[in-house]
């Protein structure tokens, strides 16, 4: 029996910062893998060895090479016994169940009672669960046999689950078949992304910017098809914040610091319009990076304003509990135009530098944060950061499409060689994080080919390649004075052109009533020749950062008239398989993409449904309703 607790302690309790080993509070979903077996005497111990070194291979495999965020692995359990009946199936959901599993990956090399297994374990925990079955392709045990029938009772149960079985007999003293290996890696990384987002937070800081449908915070949708809370934060409170200095003034001092000493800054007295700067230029960084500190501090709260009158803390303002906690958000989006950005600076350094990996602190994992608010980018953004291993997410306007022919008119350049399918001109005054100004591959050392995870891996574990990192942004980026036109309160934008070459997978979340979509197109960055890249600059906004991007198998024009609506998001790397997985774990029907067939990997309730998605999504309903 639980012991009660001691109520009188807990009433005379002072409320407090309660700081958390890692940027969001939350236990860290882990992964199950679940080992099934035929309990016959005979045919049991045949068996359980070799189902047991089936295992170990799945999960040294996952361990190695998925990550939470942060960089560390995802966490991985495994069932205290083989399952071979109603009683172990019971004792490994007991363990599952303290253990926060999010998904279970159920492993056998021959024949078991599938549905008596399934029956009395529910699949092995609840329903919101991700299911997954790896049945061995052997002659001598033929795993095709349970996995086959396994599927078939899960999904007249009405419970989806993915099915893995290698076209080829495998080699059981030799490692993971590559098909086999991939499948459960994209299985691990979707799972555990589904699992991380659960519960987690959407902060909207400021409501609806210029009325575009992408800002308008739909929280049902949230809720139901990520299992994420939502949050909003009025623009008012900003300026409470600031009048009350409430925020680190030293960290603002070591940011400002950093920020002058790192990056070229083009201020000018007057704008490209003959307008008077309003703010100079060391008051303009100033309150730029105080805004920085504030979304971030909204974000995942800051233990050090919570403190009550420690020495350091002498003239640093109003200080409470509450205030310094934040939302526990794992994304943001901030409104600026119009109401802010009428009278105070843009949030595009703060847009930049949050959604990047390196800051006046150092290499960290990024924070996601959307411009004008727009929530279903940030989720797209979220997602994309989730599968792509911590990869910082591009944030931009669906700016222009350009073919050859349109190109050639204006500038007198044939491009067809270099972008036949034509570009789209990716461009926005913020969000685009600052390591699109580089060419990542290059500074880790690894050829295009490689899995983004792999290079975000490779990253994080050396610090020669994190200050290479950095010092390749402050070449490659310079802050530029806004036009105040558009933003009469000043700002600075970051400034630069994506090296051509690089892969990118761009992505875009949509709503149609209650029904959430997804689109999701791989293609790559190209390199125009600079008088024609400076032109295109010229036309759209020679501030602002751009990426010129062309799709793979269809042109630009294609994707421009298809895609949703005037934002996208975009992650170096090819990572659109991923995200037709992830969306199916969601039961999120995708609306397009250019995946190829063999790479989708959907649960077999799909087939059922003759591979239509949009039936499959349907019928199942959203996760968490």
């Amino acid at each position: 029996m639980t012991a009660r607790p001691n109520f009188d302690k807990l009433a005379s309790t002072k409320r407090s910062f309660q700081d958390a080993d890692q940027r969001l509070v939350g236990c860290q979903p882990a992964i199950a893998i679940t080992p099934v077996a035929d309990g016959r005497p005979s045919a049991f111990d045949a068996n359980a060895e070799l189902t047991w070194r089936m295992v170990e291979k799945a999960y040294d495999l996952i361990t190695k090479h998925v990550h939470y965020p942060d960089g560390t692995p995802v966490r991985v359990v495994v069932a205290p016994e083989i399952v071979y009946g109603p009683r172990s199936g019971a004792r490994a959901q007991a363990y599952y169940a303290t253990q926060n599993v999010c998904a279970n990956i159920w492993v056998a090399r021959s024949w078991c009672y599938s549905d008596e297994l399934m029956s009395a374990c529910q699949g092995i925990g609840s329903s919101e669960w991700q299911q997954c079955a790896y049945g061995l392709n052997q002659t001598d045990r033929p795993g095709a046999v349970w996995l086959k029938a396994f599927t078939a009772a899960m999904d007249e149960k009405e419970r989806p689950i993915f099915c893995i079985y290698n076209p080829d007999l495998e080699d059981e003293n030799g490692p993971l078949c590559s098909y086999v290996a991939t499948r459960l890696l994209r299985f691990a990384r979707c799972a555990a992304a589904v699992g991380y987002l659960r519960g987690k937070n959407f902060l909207g800081v400021g409501g609806v910017a210029m009325g575009i449908i992408g800002s308008d915070l739909r929280r049902n949708v949230m809720l139901h098809t990520f299992g994420m809370g939502s949050c909003s934060f009025d623009m008012s409170g900003l300026h409470t914040r600031i009048n009350e200095k409430f925020y680190d003034q030293d960290e603002l001092k070591k940011a400002c610091e950093w920020f002058k000493k790192t990056f070229k800054i083009v201020y000018g007295n007057k704008n490209n319009k003959g307008l008077d700067r309003p703010l100079s230029e060391d008051e303009l960084v100033r309150q730029c990076l105080r805004e920085t500190l504030l979304v971030r501090d909204l974000m995942t709260g800051n233990p050090k304003l919570a403190l009550r009158s420690p020495s350091w803390l002498k003239g640093q303002g109003y200080r409470h509990v509450e205030w310094a906690q934040g939302y526990n958000a794992i994304a943001a989006g901030t409104q600026g135009q119009r109401q802010w950005t009428d009278g105070n600076p843009n949030f595009d350094v703060t847009e930049s530098i949050l959604n990047s990996m390196v800051d006046w602190n150092g290499f960290r994992a990024p924070y996601i944060v959307a411009t004008e608010n727009d929530g279903k980018n940030g989720i797209g953004m979220t997602v994309g950061h989730l599968l792509s291993g911590g990869m910082s997410q591009m944030f931009a306007d669906i700016r222009t499409n350009w073919t050859p022919a349109s190109i050639k008119k204006a500038t007198g350049v044939d491009v067809s060689k270099v972008c036949p399918r034509g570009i789209i001109d990716k461009r926005n005054s913020g969000a685009a994080a600052l390591e699109y100004a580089v060419d990542l591959y290059k500074i880790v050392g690894e050829p295009k080919s490689t899995p983004i995870q792999d290079v975000v891996a490779k990253l994080r574990a050396t610090p020669k390649y994190q200050q290479a990192l950095a010092k390749e942004i402050g070449k490659s980026v310079t802050y530029m004075g806004a036009d105040l036109t558009y933003f009469p309160g000043d700002g600075l934008s970051s400034h630069f052109r994506t090296p051509g070459g690089l892969p990118m997978t761009s992505y875009r979340y949509n709503c149609v009533g209650e029904t959430m979509t997804c689109s999701v197109v791989e293609g790559e960055t190209v390199d125009l020749p600079k008088a024609v890249g400076d032109k295109i600059g010229a036309i759209t906004d020679p501030t602002w950062p751009e990426t010129h991007w062309m799709p793979r198998d269809m042109t630009s024009f294609e994707y421009m008239n298809r895609i949703g609506p005037n934002h996208d998001g975009s992650s170096l790397g090819l990572i659109g398989a991923d995200f037709i997985t992830f969306n199916a774990m969601l039961r999120i029907p995708v609306d397009m993409h250019n995946i190829a067939k063999e790479d989708i990997f959907r649960p077999t309730l799909w087939d059922r449904f003759g591979g239509d998605d949009f039936r499959a999504c349907a019928y199942l309903g959203p996760v968490y309703r």
